[in-house]
């Protein structure tokens, strides 16, 4: 999308609903199970009808609602009088759209600007990195103590998960398998940078759990395998 169109959609936002209580008409009707009627609004928001009505059209014109007319009885026919006018949602979305966001491009040349301003030591500090952001972890979720390997190394399973990794912990031969790693291709092209980022959040979270373990990450061949985090 280019500017002018990014311009043009904030200002018909802005016009149509820029104005609160237009804004809040709007959501009502949206969230109403029912069409709702201009004197319904009126006697909701506590404004005059006509107020009320202008708002509505105003809506219907710039394309967010519609007209509908509904019987204010079942009678029919002769003496039954005009319909009355309902308004409800119609389909058009409000959105504003932006340019997609490139993270998994902004993760591959950061990726390579760490490898080519420091080729000796890009993994080493991938790891320090990694374990500072494995404790920062650790603080947010608030992991706790000296539960034990099992129930700790559960725990950092539970964590990597909700961070994007899905990750599943194996007690019995002190693994943990991530079957999809939110690095993507970024791991795939730099497989002993981001592993080692990968081991060092491993180590931080076992660090805060105060659990003893050593995790060594084995980079996986093609995108689609899984990775192994022995402990």
């Amino acid at each position: 999308m280019d500017t002018t169109q990014l311009d043009q959609q904030i200002g018909d936002l802005a016009s149509t609903l820029g104005d609160a209580t237009r804004r809040g008409i709007y959501i009502t009707v949206r969230e109403s199970v029912e069409p709702a009627t201009a004197q319904q609004i009126a006697e909701l928001f506590e404004i005059h009808t006509n107020v009320a009505r202008h708002h509505l059209d105003r809506l219907v014109s710039d394309g967010y609602l519609q007209v509908t007319r509904r019987y204010r009885t079942e009678r029919r026919g002769p003496g039954a009088g005009r319909p009355a006018k309902h308004y409800e949602t119609t389909e058009k979305e409000i959105s504003v759209q932006f340019p997609l966001r490139r993270y998994d491009l902004l993760a591959e040349l950061l990726a390579r600007m760490v490898e080519r301003i420091a080729p000796d030591t890009a993994a080493q500090i991938a790891e320090e990195i990694g374990r500072e952001y494995g404790r920062e972890l650790a603080a947010e979720v608030g992991l706790a103590r000296d539960a034990g390997f099992d129930t700790a190394v559960q725990a950092v399973a539970r964590v990597m998960l909700g961070v994007g990794f899905d990750s599943e912990a194996n007690t019995s031969d002190r693994t943990i398998v991530t079957r999809f790693c939110p690095f993507g291709e970024t791991a795939s092209n730099h497989p002993e940078l981001i592993c080692k980022l990968d081991q060092g959040i491993v180590a931080g979270l076992l660090e805060s759990a105060n659990a003893a373990g050593t995790p060594v990450v084995t980079p996986r061949l093609h995108l689609d395998d899984d990775c192994l985090t022995e402990i």
